[in-house]
């Protein structure tokens, strides 16, 4: 079935010869290897498919016109901006790819301490037109060439700086949204004829019903615009940098200090983030980074990445230098935290709550993170997430695993097991990168002012290998879930999207199997919620399976159908 060429004609009209296209060249550049990225249900070799059609908007009002030509000949869509994993690509045949790299205006209200972003508005360029202003914004997980927009209206969203800043959810306020029906929704203060101020109105949230928690990852239509919320910063209008690319360093500030903390072990660790969770003045970012690399290689990877000659044919003298062997077995328990003084008064204030947290736990500063050009190299790495790249050093893609628990003494209790479990599959498996069993990373906090970690244990695999993807797999289906399943950490992050997508085929699934997936769920009502709110906004079900539903009449028809079994 082909692309509707009547349908095709009236979207020319709406954004001109130019900005539409359906060159197979360019269509097919619009597919994704969904093992490219962590998409989050798993690494699986094959393309998402081949949209009919590609079309970059360049306003609110086209995006309505689009959506509403999609409606009238009932072709799918899906909208996306910088296309980070599988999640921004269509899942079915002859569907319209919207990217919307044309719309990047920024609008910032000072007083009242928000900004107004359209989808291609990157974080790196929010940030910094943000720091220009005394302002900040939190920095989503997933780096500063991600959307500000898509974080903050779609996806989960959280970073080192939501212990201070917040996630997405609580920094969302109000929004300019095209339904999947045509209609446009303006959300709170602003759908009641006010500024973009605040995110709910009176009634229900609508915010709630668009994004929640996690985020329906662009299936309940096109945001346009949303307003988010800015926060303060201190330091310099403008980050001063020294070095060359790509290990810039930041030119140290009075007021900005970075420190790697170790713990003896993991009661220490869980006990520093609980303290800096009560106290979450202290801390303006916190992350465990770099243990992305593995515990045996983190050190010389930063010694390596710090230097702009270093190439990865010296990782090894890095790895049996004495002084950073030694000081890499101390860093086996890490966290990184970034201290930003609001005056010279509370600069020395927040040094001291941290030293007296580490005094408790009888936890330490890593010296050789303390060197400058390392110290400035993190900062800089920190403040900005402008290393994404660095998460394809070991191999040419990873997928995130592991558990988030609300309970960091919970969590924090099973990072040996999850270790000795990774060494184990290493025994007897080449298919993943071995780095040591443990690579699990994660923010200090999900959740703003703290109280809620959340871990993503990197498993590097070989995209362009069957049996690296293979035996990613196999290592969170078969090893890593049932760690989550003997904890009750719910679904594997390697299984979050598992419901969204075919793995074997990359397509969207229908209503009738997630109907036969959710029928038996613990909790049925909140899908059967969901499908109501996707019923009202979204009746021909045009954006994908990501907003997971089951229809209410088929729960009941089974419920009757199991009720006749019993009796009998």
């Amino acid at each position: 079935m082909a692309f509707n060429q009547d349908a095709y004609k009236e979207l020319e009209q709406v954004v001109g010869k130019n900005n539409v296209s359906q060159d197979i060249a360019m269509r097919e550049s619009y597919r994704v290897i969904n093992s490219q990225s962590s998409a989050h249900f798993g690494p699986y070799d094959v393309k998402s498919p081949m949209p009919g059609a590609v079309i970059m908007p360049g306003c609110t009002e086209e995006v309505q016109k689009i959506v509403k030509i999609c409606n009238k000949y009932h072709i799918p869509f899906k909208a996306a901006t910088t296309f980070w994993s599988v999640m921004g690509y269509i899942g079915d045949d002859d569907s319209l790819q919207i990217d919307m790299k044309r719309m990047k205006k920024m609008e910032f209200h000072e007083r009242d301490q928000y900004v107004i972003v359209e989808p291609y508005a990157i974080g790196a360029v929010v940030q910094v037109e943000a720091m220009k202003r005394g302002f900040n914004v939190n920095m989503a997980g997933v780096g500063c060439s991600s959307s500000t927009l898509a974080g903050t209206a779609s996806w989960v969203a959280f970073g080192p700086s939501s212990c201070f800043m917040g996630v997405a959810s609580e920094n969302m306020l109000a929004t300019e949204w095209v339904l999947p029906n045509g209609e446009l929704l303006r959300t709170g203060t602003l759908g009641a004829g006010g500024d973009w101020f605040c995110g709910e109105g009176p009634g229900p949230s609508v915010r709630g019903m668009l994004r929640g928690m996690q985020g329906p990852a662009g299936s309940m239509g096109v945001c346009c615009r949303v307003a988010v919320r800015l926060h303060p910063w201190p330091g310099p209008r403008v980050l001063p940098s020294y070095g060359v690319g790509a290990a810039y360093k930041l030119v140290p500030q009075w007021n900005i200090k970075t420190y790697t903390l170790n713990f003896p072990n993991w009661k220490g660790y869980a006990n520093t983030i609980n303290l800096l969770s009560q106290n979450n003045e202290i801390a303006y970012l916190g992350h465990r980074q770099f243990n992305m690399w593995g515990r045996y290689i983190k050190l010389p990877m930063l010694e390596l990445l710090s230097d702009p000659e270093g190439q990865l044919c010296d990782l090894p003298k890095y790895m049996n230098d004495p002084y950073i062997a030694e000081q890499n077995k101390l860093c086996k328990i890490d966290l990184q935290v970034v201290i930003v003084g609001m005056t010279k008064r509370d600069m020395e204030w927040k040094e001291k709550a941290l030293d007296e947290i580490l005094r408790r736990v009888k936890g330490w500063k890593n010296e050789f993170m303390l060197q400058p050009k390392i110290h400035d190299f993190v900062a800089l790495y920190l403040l900005r997430l402008g290393h994404k790249n660095l998460n394809y050093t070991l191999a040419s893609s990873y997928e995130g695993s592991g558990g988030l628990s609300n309970n960091v003494f919970v969590t924090s209790k099973v990072m040996e097991e999850y270790h000795e479990m990774r060494e184990e599959f290493d025994k007897h498996s080449t298919a993943l990168a071995a780095t040591g069993g443990d690579s699990e990373m994660g923010a200090l906090s999900t959740l703003g002012g703290g109280g809620i970690t959340g871990y993503e244990f990197f498993q590097w695999f070989d995209r362009h290998d069957r049996e690296s993807v293979k035996g990613c797999c196999d290592f969170i289906q078969n090893y890593s879930q049932k760690l989550c399943d003997k904890y009750g950490f719910g679904a594997d992050m390697g299984n979050w999207n598992k419901t969204a997508r075919h793995p074997e085929t990359d397509y969207y699934y229908t209503q009738d199997e997630q109907n036969e997936m959710f029928v038996t769920m613990a909790q049925p009502g909140l899908v059967t919620y969901q499908y109501k709110v996707r019923e009202a906004f979204n009746p021909l079900n045009l954006c994908g399976s990501y907003y997971r539903t089951l229809d209410p009449e088929y729960l009941k028809a089974y419920k009757a159908k199991q009720a006749k079994k019993a009796k009998k």
